[in-house]
């Protein structure tokens, strides 16, 4: 007689419907992750292996209070816990959390965002060269996450109109942004090569770009046509960790990352740079020039105009457009201090 088939593991449960929802793959691998130590979590504490189905809120409250009190993590960090968490009862187990969930919450530190003078962005471009470069260029220039400069298809970058359009950017939201006009020249050039590479990887037997499960299916030619394929390949082709398939995924961010903090060393710049920098001084800069912050705010994407308020703190008019008394006295006039006398 045989056995009834075994259901699937929690876990492989979780990662199904993360990707029947069509998340992304850093968001399941994240999720899991969260799941994973929330379960480890109450084993330790419990002596024995509980199911998250006979948990309650209040242990729940236990792991995101656990977070905060002994791991000391950041807010934003509790709250994608917190995230999966939800996630697991309400699409896995079917059993969604009616009840308020009031842990010792983590303190989201106030921190306003470096940016850096016109002057610094020059000296770090000067130390960069080819695609982190252009790349850097879109940053600085555009506004753009770098994962959502790394996500370009073709398609999206429009030299006709001047503008880049952000395909299911942060919230799940679409956005135009504007394409520099400066770098339109190195950034057709760089396509021509990107596509002399697709027409090698569709001879090769690849050359299919990877698309969301609904796309491809009502487009099941896409995933090989130029339009679709990443504006900013990988330079080597990699097996997919869930379909399996062989294709070219699009540049992974280290390599950015890492040319931008080489970069910023070289240039002898004593901020921390790294990417985002540059989409902080572009809201920075933009403010600066006298365009108005409901502007700045669409292409940025900011769901709330108080996310890019903050921009007005950090202008070089100084801490909210205030200036010193001591540069309107005439104590300011001679501003070499002298040594003491000895």
């Amino acid at each position: 007689m045989s056995s009834a088939p075994k259901s699937p593991k929690l876990l492989d449960q979780l990662r199904f419907t993360l990707r029947r929802m069509h998340y992304s793959y850093r968001t399941e691998q994240s999720y899991v992750n969260w799941v994973k130590r929330f379960i480890l979590f109450h084993k330790e504490r419990r002596g024995q292996y509980v199911h998250p189905k006979d948990m309650t809120v209040k242990d729940i409250e236990a792991f995101l209070t656990h977070l905060a009190v002994d791991q000391n993590i950041a807010a934003s960090t509790q709250n994608q816990a917190l995230s999966a968490i939800l996630f697991l009862y309400d699409h896995v187990l079917e059993r969604p959390i009616e009840q308020p969930i009031r842990p010792v919450m983590a303190k989201k530190p106030q921190r306003l965002p470096v940016v850096l003078t016109r002057a610094e962005v020059q000296r770090v471009l000067a130390q960069l060269t080819g695609v982190p470069l252009l790349i850097v260029q879109i940053l600085y220039g555009s506004g753009l996450r770098l994962n959502e400069c790394l996500r370009l298809r073709v398609k999206d970058i429009d030299f006709a109109q001047n503008q880049i359009i952000v395909r299911d950017g942060k919230g799940a939201k679409d956005r135009v942004t504007i394409l520099p006009k400066a770098i339109q020249p190195t950034l057709r050039e760089h396509l021509r090569q990107v596509r002399i590479l697709h027409q090698k990887d569709l001879e090769a037997g690849y050359g299919a770009v990877y698309l969301p499960d609904a796309l491809a299916r009502k487009y099941p030619n896409a995933p090989y046509e130029w339009p679709w394929q990443w504006a900013f390949p990988a330079a080597r082709t990699a097996t997919d960790p869930r379909s399996g398939v062989r294709r070219r995924h699009h540049l992974d961010p280290s390599v950015v990352q890492k040319a931008v903090r080489q970069a910023a060393k070289r240039a002898d710049i004593s901020k921390r740079v790294t990417p985002h920098v540059f989409r902080h001084s572009f809201a920075t800069h933009l403010l600066e020039a006298g365009y108005d912050i409901r502007t700045v705010q669409e292409l940025l994407g900011h769901k709330d105009v108080r996310a890019t308020m903050i921009y007005t703190h950090v202008m070089n008019a100084g801490p909210l457009a205030v200036h010193s008394p001591l540069d309107h006295s005439q104590l300011a006039i001679d501003n070499s201090p002298s040594l003491p006398a000895h």
